[in-house]
């Protein structure tokens, strides 16, 4: 299967962001373009304004995922003033297409620098409080109730499901025929289903969906850091959000993390009622390293397979 290109190369010159800005109502001049840190799919550009005002973010997504955009404006009003991290203010979603050739946003640029790199600089006292404060973000997130499971597209949730076990057979099901398809393992995707299928009763016992950013790893979270103190200053790509069980997204955020983060992580995040949380985790860290075989196996990703299957081996031996 050829491997398939989804991010935007483009140049965007002084003239086109100015009038992109001009859009935006924001009184201001640009001052230089750069490109900043984005992941497989978007094309990040800061937009540098004059006279000392604050910096935008211009996010350009692809032809193919074009309704990315209005997702993520919907995930920035729906969070708004509602977690204890900022998120950005949406200026402009804009899908005429005239200036840019694609659909994009404008944004605030949030305050700090990216905590992945930035952590790797910090004293182990700073690092476990930044990690804690990963971990009560994560809940800030799951105190908004949505209205059914499954992932959240431009318009709400998309193939809505009652009940979280019907939503996770449903994926589970979808990601084992496109491992299939895309060369994994037969032997692998039958043990991996009937697997799911003996355990599909710990789904049941997360009863209403919440918000899961579904990306919550350092690389998506920024932060700034003195002497003696690290605050996080903003959590920011709400692409992938999805309505569903809060260990789902538990289990995601805790895949990025070295053991003393995740367990600053959960510290942070508190008390979880559920009986069987570590099995639950597990379960939901297999659907991840599925998924994210998935989306490696489409780009043609080689490198990064085998140790998502090394995960997934392990986390069968496991149970």
């Amino acid at each position: 299967m050829s491997p398939i290109v989804i991010k935007p190369d483009l140049a965007i010159d002084l003239a086109t962001a100015g009038a992109v800005v001009a859009r935006t109502g924001v009184d201001g001049q640009i001052a230089a373009i750069s490109l900043l840190y984005g992941g497989e799919i978007s094309a990040v550009y800061e937009l540098a304004l004059a006279g000392g005002l604050p910096p935008l973010v211009l996010k350009i997504y692809p032809d193919s995922m074009s309704w990315k955009m209005r997702k993520e404006a919907r995930m920035l009003d729906l969070v708004r003033d509602r977690l204890p991290v900022p998120a950005p203010r949406l200026h402009l979603a804009d899908a005429s297409r005239d200036l840019i050739g694609l659909d994009y946003v404008v944004m605030s640029r949030l305050a700090g620098d990216r905590l992945g790199p930035l952590e790797q600089q910090l004293p182990p006292p700073l690092r476990q409080s930044a990690f804690r404060q990963v971990g009560r973000l994560s809940r800030a997130f799951h105190d908004i109730a949505m209205e059914a499971f499954g992932y959240i597209g431009p318009d709400g949730v998309w193939t809505a499901h009652a009940d979280n076990r019907t939503y996770l057979t449903v994926q589970f099901d979808r990601k084992l025929t496109e491992f299939s398809s895309r060369g994994g393992a037969p032997d692998l995707a039958l043990r991996i289903a009937r697997h799911v299928e003996a355990c599909s009763g710990l789904f049941e016992a997360c009863a209403a969906p919440v918000l899961c950013h579904n990306d919550l790893h350092p690389g998506n979270i920024l932060a700034r850091a003195d002497d003696d103190t690290v605050t996080l200053t903003g959590v920011v790509d709400f692409e992938g959000a999805l309505a569903g069980d809060p260990l789902k997204d538990v289990a995601k955020a805790l895949y990025y993390l070295s053991a003393g983060q995740r367990e600053a992580f959960l510290e942070g995040y508190g008390p979880m009622t559920r009986t069987e949380v570590g099995a639950t985790l597990d379960i939901y860290r297999l659907l991840f390293s599925l998924e994210l075989w998935c989306w490696y196996a489409q780009f043609d990703a080689t490198d990064k397979l085998a140790p998502l299957i090394a995960d997934m081996e392990l986390l069968l031996r496991s149970q």
